[in-house]
């Protein structure tokens, strides 16, 4: 059992993920976050779409939600919001973030605390901020690639 971070399924749409690790997301029971498949929604949303590419972009992602069952559909509730807000401002203080790192973070936070509600780790290729964050929360795990 897997809940893949927002760069999971950006790294494999832009096919940069290795076949070893496409074949162990492909076998894994996958759980999805509804804040990561927010933040892929935002770039989608925010990409140009005057640019050539943009059509096949869309259509990856819309595939790709309508594919999610919603039994593997993981929403923060409002004690994950709350905690993830803790955390996000605090490591937001305590490391200098910058504006747009304090978004990361939160969102990072909600999809580490979701998945640590539910007894499932995060598959990540975002090492430091998942390492920071599960010093506050050592009840979560992730997997970084």
């Amino acid at each position: 059992m897997l809940l893949l971070d927002t760069n999971v399924y950006i790294n494999r749409a832009a096919g940069r993920l290795e076949a070893a690790l496409r074949n162990v997301i492909d076998q894994a029971l996958l759980f999805h976050c509804s804040a990561a498949l927010a933040e892929l929604a935002i770039g989608v949303a925010n990409a140009d779409p005057q640019r050539s590419g943009w059509p096949a972009l869309r259509d990856h992602y819309i595939d790709l939600f309508a594919q999610i069952p919603s039994s593997r559909l993981l929403t923060p509730d409002a004690q994950v919001w709350a905690d993830a807000g803790v955390i996000a401002g605090t490591l937001a203080r305590t490391q200098r973030f910058l504006s747009h790192q304090r978004k990361e973070c939160l969102n990072d936070a909600l999809i580490f605390l979701t998945a640590a509600k539910a007894g499932i780790p995060v598959l990540t290729s975002n090492r430091d901020e998942f390492d920071l964050i599960q010093q506050v929360a050592p009840e979560g795990q992730f997997v970084h690639y």
